[in-house]
């Protein structure tokens, strides 16, 4: 199930369901230890003697306030005759999440209306060894093992503090927790349960006829008493609205920081531009890591998640953010890189945002040799994503203490993993983390990483370093022609297997060939490149009413097809907006350009309605499918977006100035030709 309206700090993410459930709690860490590793934590509703979660019977939708990470849900119940608008942050700065719940009576008398909140904590991951208790100096549940607290408080309209609660056993003899205590408008108020425990506490509010009112909830997160309780203090002082109301200034203003001259770009999409670099900030830990995605549901077929950084991803969301402004973030990623990359200079699989090395099903060991697991993608594109902040940023203090450490030793290391008679680099994982050999996206970025390597070595006047990586990635590039060009087939390889006569070619069509402009390698009207993405386009268009791009012929990863003719694989939005930049790249005019346009328009028209982007989706019904929000996904429109801009001024060039016609200056904000 995806994650509808994910809220964070980079501290503390709070993540819902389509059904309004708070599904995912992650602290300290964003994607490390989730706390409730995907149980809901549920919201219900009493009045006049019935009960009802807000599940499959309310009315909902969930969606954010615009150019905030505050959500905005509104849920009716038609059989209560009661409606609720309810508003959700994780606070800026504190690790505290708020929500703020306007209650309205649709019948024409007064009611007392009971909201009750259930918590099912699996803290550290684990449901063993886990404490609830009520807390009578604070007035609060509090949830607690080791050095993780979870204070769970409320307000109504005249006082703070809950008016109902209870600690229970769950699963265990059959017991499915307090949340079913709450059903009859009561709980039993048991003050203290150990071992795997739930909770759930209630308020009660009184709503005039055809009125409203307004009650307060909230979890604070700490690693010990005192903490939670300091952050309990502080929302009663400052009280629950300030800090939803600084929370959404904050964001307003962290979105808007640069100034961008969207010119005619329709409104929904740059709407959506935004969206995606709040949804971005999300998954992004505040020590650096770059989360693939946190949606823990995907555990239930993998029995793992994409809650860690892979180097590849980090690479290219840190692309799209410097592209967009946001230095400092991009600056914590780096370094995480830096600190993490092995003493002979490559990166491994995935990480942990601990920077400890995560789960990996890639061998140390091929055909009884050692191999090293790695996706030498990833670490190129480091490399290449580093040299774009740079260019942009020239923050040289930041660059210089790693320049050693990560740049000339990552570099050296893709000089050395080379297949010395052909030039090319020896096998590793595909970006798709499903084959075993040389593929051509991972030599077009290496190919990036090294030309980058020697930009920064040159810059630092190590012209011998410079020298040798632009010579080795020239050398690379003539034989990704020579071996992995079809001339057949008219097209690129995704993929070759060293035999001894050269490279076994995989011929079949994949997205990733992309790569091969993505990264400056070849310029996209090269004719080569063209018959190239000619292919991708007409044998991955997904040929239903979805449409989209899928990721190679007969992809088998969530398949919900067989009919590989009409349906190769599942449409990703990824794969689909590599076309629409490589249309951007090609564009000659602005009306070649605005072929982009509708692509990026069936992006945001296939998002959930708070704009949250899936890894794919399905090809018959638009369903997403697989993890949700993907990070990636969105970094991808950021990018094509950015992409569109940049090539809209060039073609748009004032004969007699030498400025765009849609250029405006960032502080007069006046167009191109305009006196000062």
């Amino acid at each position: 199930m995806p994650r509808d309206i994910p809220v964070g700090n980079g501290s503390m993410l709070v993540t819902f369901d389509r059904e309004y459930q708070i599904r995912d709690i992650y602290f300290p860490y964003v994607g490390k230890e989730n706390h409730t590793i995907g149980h809901p934590s549920r919201m219900g509703v009493w009045v006049d003697g019935q009960f009802s979660w807000i599940d499959g019977e309310w009315i909902k939708t969930l969606k954010y306030k615009e150019n905030t990470l505050v959500t905005d849900v509104k849920a009716r119940s038609d059989r209560l005759k009661i409606e609720l608008q309810m508003y959700d942050v994780v606070d800026f700065h504190l690790n505290i999440f708020v929500r703020e719940i306007i209650v309205r009576n649709l019948e024409g008398r007064d009611r007392e209306i009971r909201l009750f909140f259930n918590h099912d904590f699996h803290i550290y991951e684990n449901k063993v060894g886990d404490t609830a208790f009520y807390d009578p100096d604070t007035k609060a549940i509090i949830h607690y093992k080791s050095q993780r607290y979870f204070l769970i408080n409320c307000c109504d309209p005249t006082k703070c503090g809950v008016d109902h609660f209870a600690t229970g056993i769950k699963e265990l003899h059959g017991a499915e927790g307090t949340w079913r205590d709450a059903e009859d408008g009561l709980l039993s108020g048991n003050p203290i349960t150990q071992g795997s425990v739930d909770s759930t506490l209630g308020i009660n509010v009184q709503v005039g006829a055809h009125g409203e009112n307004v009650a307060h909830y909230w979890i604070a997160a700490g690693t010990k008493y005192s903490e939670v309780v300091t952050l309990n203090k502080t929302v009663w002082e400052k009280t629950p609205e300030e800090l939803i109301r600084r929370t959404e200034n904050y964001w307003k203003l962290w979105v808007n920081k640069e100034f961008f001259n969207f010119h005619d770009l329709p409104q929904k999409l740059i709407s959506f531009f935004k969206r995606s670099l709040l949804i971005i900030r999300t998954q992004i830990d505040n020590n650096g890591a770059i989360i693939a995605a946190n949606d823990s549901d995907i555990t239930q077929k993998g029995m793992d998640t994409y809650s860690y950084m892979w180097p590849r991803d980090g690479a290219l969301v840190s692309y799209a953010l410097t592209k967009s402004g946001y230095m400092d973030t991009t600056r914590r990623f780096f370094q995480f890189c830096a600190d993490v990359v092995s003493k002979d200079g490559y990166l491994l699989h995935k990480y942990n945002p601990d920077r400890s090395f995560a789960s990996s099903w890639h061998p140390w060991i091929k055909d009884e040799k050692k191999s090293l697991p790695i996706q030498e993608d990833g670490i190129a594109l480091v490399l290449w994503s580093l040299w774009h902040h740079y260019d942009t940023f020239r923050d040289i203090e930041f660059i210089k203490p790693m320049y050693r450490i990560l740049i000339i030793n990552a570099a050296e290391f893709m000089v050395k993993f080379r297949d010395e008679a052909t030039g090319l680099p020896l096998d590793s994982y595909d970006l798709w983390e499903e084959r075993y050999g040389v593929h051509t996206f991972t030599v077009s970025a290496v190919i990036a990483g090294l030309r980058a390597a020697g930009n920064f070595a040159c810059a630092f006047g190590e012209k011998s370093y410079g020298d040798k990586f632009y010579e080795v990635a020239d050398r690379m590039k003539d034989a990704l022609i020579a071996y992995f060009y079809n001339k057949e087939e008219g097209r690129f390889a995704r993929m070759g297997k060293r035999t001894v006569k050269g490279y076994e070619l995989d011929m079949t069509v994949d997205a990733s060939l992309f790569g091969l402009v993505a990264f400056d390698v070849f310029h996209p009207d090269a004719s080569i490149i063209a018959s190239t993405m000619n292919a991708v386009k007409e044998k991955l268009w997904v040929k239903t009413d979805v449409g989209g791009v899928a990721r190679y012929t007969n992809d088998y990863y969530q398949r919900v097809s067989n009919d590989i003719e009409r349906v190769p694989g599942n449409p990703w939005f990824i794969c689909t907006m590599w076309l629409a930049e490589y249309d951007i790249m090609r564009a000659k005019n602005l009306t070649e350009l605005n072929n982009a346009l509708p692509i990026l328009e069936w992006v945001v028209d296939r998002a959930l309605p708070s704009g949250v982007l899936a890894e794919q989706v399905d090809p018959y019904t638009n369903a997403p499918l697989s993890v949700s929000p993907l990070t990636w996904s969105h970094a991808a429109f950021v990018t094509t977006v950015m992409k569109y801009m940049k090539k809209r001024e060039e073609l748009s060039l004032c004969a007699a100035c030498g400025n765009s016609t849609c250029y405006m200056h960032r502080h007069a904000q006046k167009p191109c030709g305009v006196l000062y």
